[in-house]
């Protein structure tokens, strides 16, 4: 099987991307991109993530050609090849409706530095890219250019997008995000939240450069 290593990923964080409430019934995506072949395991559109098998994973190239699999790919694969043609270390893209994310997106707010751990996105903001359909060419354009040089966006009343040098590193920041998310809610609720300042976030983005285990 074609990208077997990378569709069995894929099948087992939609398992978790669905068990963690990233994402409700059949929303939200994720891929894998093996740059050295030009081909990218998508997620398969419209089903359960329960009930989706490694063969079931759809292998595209950055067109959305298919090349190996029965399903048809998620309707975003715009989206997540956006983001691998516009960042080259890119090997994974998360797609979620994460609640806490989703509300900050319907609001049109950005996620600001409530907690360091938001420098997990190579930034100390995570910005909202204006509405667009889902599924659409624009909707892909508007979110890698409001992305930024950071590793994830919000999407206007719709959700988040993260990517990382692996499934693993985009599915945490996803979960990162989730918790930044909830924290600057709750905080908004009692107060005003205090925000970490660029100053002070530029000495956390120095410190995850060699954060963790060795690769």
């Amino acid at each position: 099987m074609l990208m077997q290593a990378e569709r069995e990923l894929v099948a087992e964080y939609g398992r978790r991307m669905s068990a963690d409430r990233l994402s409700t019934g059949t929303s939200g995506n994720l891929s894998v991109y093996d740059p050295e072949r030009g081909l990218m395991a998508i997620s398969p559109s419209g089903m359960a993530y329960s009930a989706i098998r490694p063969e079931d994973v759809v292998v595209t190239d950055l067109n959305a050609n298919i090349v190996e699999g029965e399903r048809r790919p998620s309707s975003e694969w715009a989206l997540h090849t956006e983001f691998y043609r516009r960042k080259p270390d890119a090997r994974a893209v998360a797609h979620t409706h994460s609640v806490f994310c989703t509300t900050f997106a319907v609001l049109g707010l950005p996620l600001r530095a409530v907690h360091y751990v938001i420098g997990d996105a190579h930034t100390d903001e995570i910005p909202c890219a204006p509405y667009e359909t889902y599924g659409t060419p624009e909707l892909a354009r508007a979110a890698a250019q409001t992305c930024g040089a950071g590793r994830a966006v919000l999407l206007a009343n719709h959700g988040l997008v993260a990517c990382g040098g692996s499934m693993e590193e985009a599915y945490g920041l996803a979960c990162n995000l989730e918790f930044v998310a909830e924290l600057q809610y709750r905080a908004m609720c009692i107060g005003t939240p205090n925000v970490l300042s660029r100053e002070q976030m530029a000495q956390v983005l120095e410190k995850f450069r060699t954060y963790g285990q060795p690769r």
